[in-house]
């Protein structure tokens, strides 16, 4: 990683919060598979969980600026695990994250524009 892939983007502790939780609940009451990993860009479910969404959740945490790739894996990882009930958490997103689901749509929908905006930046 060169210091030209990383990209800081400015979010709140809030939006923050909602990412990391958001790849959290790979780990909980959301049900993966490999291929559903890999197309979010992680090389398996156990690296979704385990490895690289690990340390994006501890840089997320640290409030620590991530690579483009990164940021892409993040917020797709949350929007898919948040909207899915079918292998994300769904009607338990608001069970075990603490946000109700209004709260997360208006704090994704604001991470999605600050994390676009960062990425087109050259």
């Amino acid at each position: 990683m060169s210091a030209s892939d990383v990209v800081a983007v400015d979010l709140t502790s809030d939006e923050r919060f909602l990412l990391s939780r958001g790849l959290g609940e790979w780990g909980g009451p959301a049900s993966p598979t490999d291929d559903l990993a890999r197309a979010m860009g992680f090389v398996s479910t156990e690296d979704l969980w385990r490895g690289e969404g690990r340390r994006l959740r501890e840089a997320l945490d640290g409030g620590e600026p991530l690579t483009r790739s990164q940021w892409r894996k993040a917020v797709l990882a949350t929007e898919i695990v948040f909207a899915s009930d079918v292998v994300g958490s769904g009607w338990d997103w608001s069970i075990t994250t603490g946000l109700s689901d209004e709260e997360t749509i208006k704090l994704l929908r604001v991470v999605q524009r600050k994390v676009a905006r960062a990425l087109r930046m050259p």
